[in-house]
């Protein structure tokens, strides 16, 4: 059903299309629904003022686009898309979009707002030639909590419209430490005005998670525990899928990681130990000057830029253990960032239902449209929104899981752990969902599939068993009746399984996971040159219990989309 659940959106907008067919602003808005059942999927990076958001997204893309200083575009709401060429268009508040021009410094877009204010735009979009882009959308947003009034109101208003659907389908949300403020935002993300108890689409990243431990080489495990702590919060774990820690600094430098700093990283490898410890004690001895190596301060103060103090610990570390080379160490160092668990994560949960996440976002643009503007003759549409959202499970296994993390709904342990997994918590393939290794046999498959199913059916139709565990339960076995049926017939369960799970994102085959582009010692790599004189025209506090009844309720009562 998935795979038509995007054609028939397709269609029930060209439907509407007729019905408004004489009225252009409606149009308008149906032409832009259209065109975003056929986009990748949006996901927006947001969090509070340096958090780290534009370095993550520069991790994410493998190149250091997006401007991370304090600069007026920081300000902006800036869309990533894929394009043949590099190009930047400015979409202002009023009148027409006007073209940049595209120019690079130290591998950095500068962005020439030509005089406008940044309160007059309303976004910018960059284009620009990554194989990365042509799965997914990244849209950088500014920081929430800033002192500048104007800043944060255009991240909230993009994020979470009083009025409208959101533009993102998904969101990135980066945080140092846990603030009132951030749990206020997830909530606003998940309770928009278009509907109450709405489908929870956001994982949280503990960024520059290697500060937590003071920059020490073992900063991310102690970042990892926080992280765990963070899932199981009260107020956080009904509004979020997973808590991540991500270096997204490290990240960044390892994706982008050029020759000439593996060198260095060599010779400071090379030191003798009481050299390099005393050395590698802070960041301001290791700028310093010194008699220990001939790294000179300038190059070892661009490590400092580059990777902070613990990448530099960590880069050293993994050259003394046996990084040959900068390809191997590039590798190394991104795998310890934390980056390859979240886009392993962003694949499992969003990718991989990328098409139900997009179409759920256009029907409740519909939908409202539709409400807004009825008219004789739109029966029909509405028909076609009642018929789509029974596809809408998906979107139910989201909520529910979220739901899950904050309250066990009267299921022991091993239940709630074992629902979590079926609702795809490890991820959406067969094997994942039944908790299975993906090297298990089709015996195995079935027989953990008849086990599950056997086991749900006499929880939910148990008459001591609690309502709210049998509303769990529901979903529960309709994500397991989905899996049989889809493995229904005489073909191999395994060979079902790999096409069912190929949607997701696995670090062979993700562009964004593989290892970094290394450089060569003349600078950043840039595709457009370092000064490209114009672009190309082509090519463009904890929930109650009565509380949680509720909000259980419309997780399986509720309209699926809204």
């Amino acid at each position: 059903m998935i795979g038509s659940l995007e054609a028939e959106a397709e269609s029930l907008v060209r439907t509407a299309s007729s019905v408004y067919s004489d009225d252009p602003a409606v149009l308008e808005t149906l032409d832009e629904l259209d065109e975003r059942l056929r986009e990748p999927l949006r996901l927006a990076i947001a969090g509070m003022v340096k958090a780290g958001k534009s370095t993550l997204l520069n991790a994410l893309l493998g190149e250091r686009i997006a401007p991370t200083d304090a600069g007026e575009c920081t300000r902006l709401v800036t869309w990533y898309r894929y394009s043949a060429t590099p190009t930047i268009t400015l979409h202002p508040h009023v009148g027409e979009p006007r073209r940049m021009p595209v120019r690079r410094e130290h591998g950095r877009l500068l962005m020439d707002l030509g005089g406008v204010p940044a309160e007059d735009i309303d976004w910018i979009d960059v284009g620009w030639p990554l194989e990365a882009l042509k799965s997914m959308i990244l849209i950088d947003t500014p920081g929430i909590a800033s002192l500048s009034a104007d800043t944060s109101a255009r991240a909230t208003r993009f994020l979470t419209p009083e009025s409208d659907t959101p533009s993102a389908d998904a969101v990135i949300y980066l945080m140092r430490h846990l603030h009132a403020s951030d749990v206020r935002f997830l909530e606003s993300f998940r309770d928009t005005a278009v509907g109450s108890a709405r489908t929870v689409c956001a994982v949280g990243v503990l960024s520059r998670s290697d500060e937590i431990g003071a920059g020490r080489i073992d900063s991310l495990l102690s970042a990892s525990k926080v992280a765990r702590r963070y899932e199981t919060d009260g107020d956080l774990a009904s509004l979020v899928l997973g808590v991540i820690p991500v270096a997204g600094l490290v990240a960044e430098g390892a994706r982008t990681l050029r020759e000439d700093e593996f060198h260095t990283f060599r010779r400071l490898a090379d030191l003798e130990r009481a050299d390099r410890e005393a050395l590698l004690l802070s960041a301001d001895r290791f700028t310093a000057r010194t008699e220990a190596t001939d790294v000179g301060v300038e190059e070892r103060s661009a490590l400092i830029s580059r990777f902070g103090i613990f990448g530099v610990r960590l880069a050293t570390a993994l050259v003394r253990g046996g990084a040959r080379d900068s390809s191997e160490l590039a590798q190394e160092m991104v795998q310890q960032s934390g980056l390859v668990d979240l886009r392993q994560f962003v694949g499992s949960q969003f990718r991989a239902r990328s098409t139900a996440l997009k179409v759920r976002g256009v029907l409740l643009a519909l939908d409202k449209l539709i409400s807004e503007n009825p008219r004789e003759g739109d029966e029909g549409v509405r028909a076609g929104l009642e018929r789509l959202t029974t596809a809408a499970h998906e979107l139910r296994e989201l909520d529910m899981l979220a739901a899950l993390r904050a309250d066990d709904f009267a299921l022991t342990g091993e239940s709630a752990a074992q629902a979590q997994t079926v609702l795809g918590l490890r991820g959406t393939g067969v094997t994942a969902r039944l908790g299975l290794p993906d090297d298990a046999t089709d015996t195995d498959v079935r027989e953990r599939l008849d086990v599950a199913l056997a086991r749900w059916r006499t929880l939910v139709e148990s008459p001591l068993t609690e309502r709210r565990a049998v509303a769990v339960g529901q979903v529960v076995l309709r994500s397991l009746d989905g899996i049989a049926t889809t493995l229904g017939g005489s073909e191999s369960v395994v060979s079902k399984a790999a096409e069912i799970a190929e949607s997701e994102i696995v670090a062979a085959d993700d562009p964004l996971l593989s290892a970094a582009d290394v450089e060569a010692s003349r600078g950043p790599r840039d595709p457009a040159g370092e000064h490209a004189a114009q672009e190309r025209e082509q090519d463009e506090p904890r929930l109650g219990r009565k509380k949680k009844e509720k909000r259980l309720a419309s997780i399986t009562k509720r309209h699926p989309l809204g």
